[in-house]
Parts: structure tokens; C-alpha cells; sequence
């Protein structure tokens, strides 16, 4: 089997209401805007995948990615991953691009991508992932009617000035649903968007502030209190608090990794496909993880393609315990992140999402929607 040819769009589906991200204070979103890229082989077999785009950056990545596509065989996964660290060098980080391979190499075998690398599980207990800042009333009210629609864990976003208002956000939240709802809360502070409006800058202390307040609340973990790369900051913060810490969201390929698990960063690590050397590296990550005794939960926030390749991970490995959900109404909702999909994927009744068991990546993407929403560029 070669790759014969491929196409791309650059995409922006519109959203119901602007969206507000902690991440990007001051510059809201519009859309949910990405890069689609298509895999043709010479057994009429496709592949997809998907990066995050914001305005049209990747609209030179397409033609030049082709040259190191087109007659590939897309069963030679670890070659095509040097390919990639190769494009990386000369500036395009396009890890995205090897999960279309993925989803080429379980449609040709007939088998969903999770079977493949493990089989570890068929579901994986979703908590609802809210993107905003909002004050306590506001948050509690969220949470008790993502409750109702049957989640069972909830990550809220403490990226206040103050401290106190932070802390007064996840309280509220603690009374309104009680002990027995998980609450993680994500600082988002291993990597910082400057240019656009105000945000807080955590040293040690105030995480560790913030990480003895959280133990009295029962907060399941603190994800991203300090720079992605201060490793001894991290590893300080680990041996101080009961919390666990996560991170590991845009930190890039095996050798950060190797530093973050060595140096005892984390007691959770959530590198995203996407991201981060794509699901071979990502089967990898978990590996080096589990030998560490470290949970790995994948970051999913970029669309629906990406969270269905998050999605064939978590199932394939044993050291997963919560997937990432992005929902966050009424600017982010399933029908906005999934919109290049036929179908959004959704939780079910006890809080759990199913891990996508087609062939491939699982999901089928909406082609009419894709051209309706996106300018071809490849």
C-alpha cells in the first residue's frame, strides 16, 4: 500500500456564542477553527486527521508535507515519525499529521486503532473539561446541571489575580454537587499567551498555596500550576502537597518526557496525539509511564478528531483513569467541537465516553461540512 495523494482544508466552523478561553485572556473565539488533512493510498483506503489552526498559518504546510508523503507505504509508522521530527526542525510541528496513518492502518486491517496497540478498555469515565473563568454562583450552577447530564468529574479553570477568588470558585462548586463528584482545577500555567490581556504568573509558592487550600477540598488533581519546563519547581511542588499534579499538555516527544517522569515532575501526565509525537509516541509516553507508576490522561482540547485519536490512546493503554471532555456551553458545546464530524461524541448514561469502535480513528467525518466552512489549501 502507498500513499498517492492528499488534500487539506483550513476550516473555521462558526460557534453558537463566542467562547472565552482562560488560556488566551482577552482574545475570544469565534469559531472552532482547524486543519484537515486527508491521506489517498492506492487501495482506496483514506485517512484523517486534524491540527489545531487559528487564523491560516498552515496554509504553506500541506503542499510541503506532500512532498514527504506521497509513496510512503502508511504502515511504516516509525519511519514516517523521523519525516515529522525532520519537518519539525525547519518549523512546522505537524505530529497531528502521523494519526491519519492510524486511521489508515486500522480501516485496512478492520480493526479500531485502541485494538491494536492493547485493547485496554472500551470506555473511560469522562469529566466535563469547562474552559472559563466564571465567578463561584455561575460555576456552582454549571456544575450541578452538568450533573444532571450525568458527569461525575469536572475540571474548572482558577486563573484569577486573586488567590481568593480561585479558591472561592472551586468551594461553590464543592458545596453544590458535594463529596462524591470529582473536581480537578487547571491553573494553565506551563505555558503563557502574552499580547492580549492580563493574566497571573505562579511562582512555587502561591502553587503552593493554592495546592494546601485544594487538600481541604478534596480536589482530585492541580494541573499546569508552573512553567512546563521547571522541573525542579514541579518536583518540589509533587513532594509537598497530597494533590496530585498533572501536566505535560505541549510538552513535545520522548526526551521532555524522559525529564519530567526522571526528575518526578508529575503524578500525572497528559501529553495529546496531536501534540506530541502522535499516537505511536504517545503509546511510548504511556509505557514510560506506567514503569513509572504515573497515570497518563491525554489532553483532548481541539476538536473532535483530535479527541477521537486521544480517545483510541486512552483505550489502549492500562494507566489511564479520566478522559478530557470539552464542554463548556453555551460558546463550546459537542455540536461546535465535533462540527467536522457526522456525529459529536457524547457521554453516556453513568459518565463515560465509548471509545469510537470502527475501524480506524472510529468517526466519520462530515465532508460537506468540511467544504461548506473551509478554504482548500492543499
Amino acid at each position: 500500500m502507498k500513499i498517492v495523494d492528499a488534500e487539506a482544508y483550513i476550516c473555521h466552523f462558526p460557534l453558537r456564542e463566542p467562547f472565552h478561553p482562560s488560556w488566551i485572556p482577552g482574545l475570544p473565539s469565534h469559531a472552532n477553527s482547524a486543519v484537515i488533512l486527508r491521506l489517498m493510498t492506492d487501495e482506496g483506503i483514506d485517512g484523517v486527521c486534524s491540527g489545531v489552526a487559528f487564523a491560516g498559518e498552515w496554509k504553506g504546510f500541506p503542499e510541503l508535507i506532500k512532498v514527504f508523503l506521497v509513496g510512503r507505504d502508511p504502515f511504516s509508522v516509525e519511519d514516517f515519525v523521523q519525516v515529522l521530527r525532520s519537518a519539525k526542525v525547519i518549523g512546522f510541528r505537524a505530529w497531528f499529521v502521523e494519526i491519519a496513518l492510524w486511521d489508515i492502518i486500522g480501516k485496512a486491517t478492520g480493526q479500531p486503532v485502541y485494538r491494536l496497540l492493547g485493547g485496554a478498555r472500551d470506555r473511560v469515565k469522562a469529566y466535563a473539561s469547562t474552559g472559563e473563568l466564571r465567578d463561584p454562583e455561575t460555576r456552582a450552577r454549571d456544575a450541578v446541571r452538568l450533573v444532571e447530564e450525568g458527569f461525575r468529574a469536572i475540571k474548572l479553570r482558577i486563573r484569577y489575580d486573586d488567590i481568593r477568588r480561585d479558591l472561592a470558585v472551586v468551594e461553590a462548586v464543592r458545596v453544590a454537587v458535594g463529596d462524591e463528584v470529582e473536581i480537578m482545577v487547571d491553573a494553565n500555567q506551563a505555558w503563557l499567551i502574552h499580547g492580549f490581556g492580563p493574566y497571573p504568573k505562579w511562582d512555587l509558592k502561591r502553587a503552593m498555596t493554592v495546592a494546601r487550600e485544594l487538600e481541604k477540598l478534596g480536589v482530585a488533581w492541580l494541573e499546569e500550576p508552573l512553567r512546563m519546563r521547571d522541573y525542579e519547581g514541579l518536583a518540589t511542588l509533587r513532594r509537598f502537597t497530597t494533590v496530585p499534579i498533572s501536566g505535560g499538555e505541549l510538552n513535545d516527544d520522548l526526551d521532555d518526557f524522559r525529564e519530567l517522569i526522571n526528575r518526578g515532575c508529575y503524578d500525572i501526565i497528559q501529553p495529546d496525539v496531536t501534540f506530541a509525537g502522535g499516537i505511536l509516541a504517545g503509546r511510548k509516553l504511556a509505557a514510560m509511564a506506567e514503569a513509572a507508576h504515573i497515570i497518563y490522561n491525554p489532553h483532548t482540547w481541539t476538536n473532535g478528531l483530535g479527541l477521537a485519536a486521544n480517545l483510541q490512546l486512552m483505550g489502549a493503554i492500562p494507566n489511564c483513569t479520566h478522559c478530557e471532555y470539552p464542554y463548556d456551553p453555551p460558546g463550546w458545546t459537542p455540536e461546535g467541537r465535533d462540527a467536522m464530524l457526522t456525529e459529536p461524541i457524547r457521554i453516556d448514561g453513568e459518565g463515560y465516553v465509548s471509545i469510537p469502535s470502527r475501524p480506524g480513528l472510529g468517526v466519520e467525518v462530515d465532508w460537506e461540512k468540511v467544504r461548506a466552512h473551509g478554504e482548500r489549501v492543499l
